[in-house]
């Protein structure tokens, strides 16, 4: 793998979004959209050089669109399968996924995948 390969960060809407009681479940669209932006203004805190990263969402959420510096994977089905799909395409690409879910966690690591919780996303 050429060293200049930015690391992949596959971040899980839904989980982040539901890690806070902020009333994100009245509208789910409107918090995802708010997520992307915190993560196009301010990225991953403390990951060193370039990213590229991948907001899967799913359900109400599936009308958010891609802005500079996130692209929004719309799943269409499950977020969780969604993610894996992406981990096993990615080639072997240092990829990270931040998520707290925990069958998520294990099917992702199991294809090679640094995970890391909703506390590393910008609040």
């Amino acid at each position: 793998m050429e060293e200049d390969v930015p690391l992949l960060v596959i971040v899980d809407a839904a989980n982040v979004v539901g890690s806070v009681p902020d009333g994100w479940w009245r509208d789910r669209r409107g918090a995802a959209e708010r997520l992307r932006d915190r993560l196009a203004a301010d990225g991953l805190p403390g990951l060193p050089g370039p990213v590229e990263i991948v907001l899967v969402v799913e359900g109400a959420a599936r009308g958010v669109e891609s802005v500079p510096g996130v692209r929004v994977d719309p799943a269409p089905g499950s977020g969780d399968d969604r993610m894996v799909e992406l981990v096993a395409e990615a080639g072997g690409r240092p990829v990270l996924v931040v998520t707290a879910d925990r069958e998520l966690r294990r099917r992702v690591t199991e294809l090679g995948a640094e995970v890391a919780g909703p506390r590393s996303v910008p609040r």
